[in-house]
């Protein structure tokens, strides 16, 4: 069945390069489809002008448009890690080139947020005791990379 919402990523000239980094880190992604402009434009002829790429399921459309919109934090995208294995692989690729930011979240060489997450999270944030669910969230809001340990830690676990 086809994806009726897809994410589209808006590029300055990476969008090739970004989608071919962004398959590489996630078991079972591909480019879909690389579309060039033609002679009519509205980009130089046989230059990319849009990718479209599957990261884990996921359909994404990354646009070469030009310098004049570039990623904020407003939009991020959010991945659920089933280990601190996980976490630590992702958060070292995402941010070389990058820059860290806080609670999970970082940005990557082009700008774009993402934030890695690991499952246990939200899990031990939900706590049926209010004052473990706040010492959980005290640890995560002192971290830049989630460190399941510590929030396990903090849970008294």
């Amino acid at each position: 069945m086809e994806q009726k919402i897809t994410t589209y990523l808006w590029f300055d000239h990476q969008a090739e390069e970004a989608a071919t980094f962004y398959t590489s880190l996630f078991p079972g992604s591909r480019i879909v489809s690389v579309q060039r402009h033609g002679e009519a434009g509205p980009g130089e002829a046989q230059k990319v002008m849009m990718v479209e790429f599957e990261l884990a399921g996921q359909r994404f459309l990354a646009l070469n448009g030009g310098p004049q919109f570039t990623f904020t934090e407003a939009i991020s995208l959010y991945v659920n890690c089933e280990s601190q294995e996980e976490v630590d692989a992702l958060w070292a690729k995402l941010t070389e080139g990058g820059e860290e930011s806080q609670c999970g979240w970082l940005k990557d060489r082009w700008g774009l947020s993402w934030q890695i997450i690991p499952r246990q999270l939200p899990e031990l944030l939900q706590h049926p005791d209010p004052a473990t669910a706040q010492q959980v969230m005290k640890a995560m809001l002192g971290m830049q990379k989630i460190d399941i340990g510590a929030l396990r830690a903090a849970a008294g676990e």
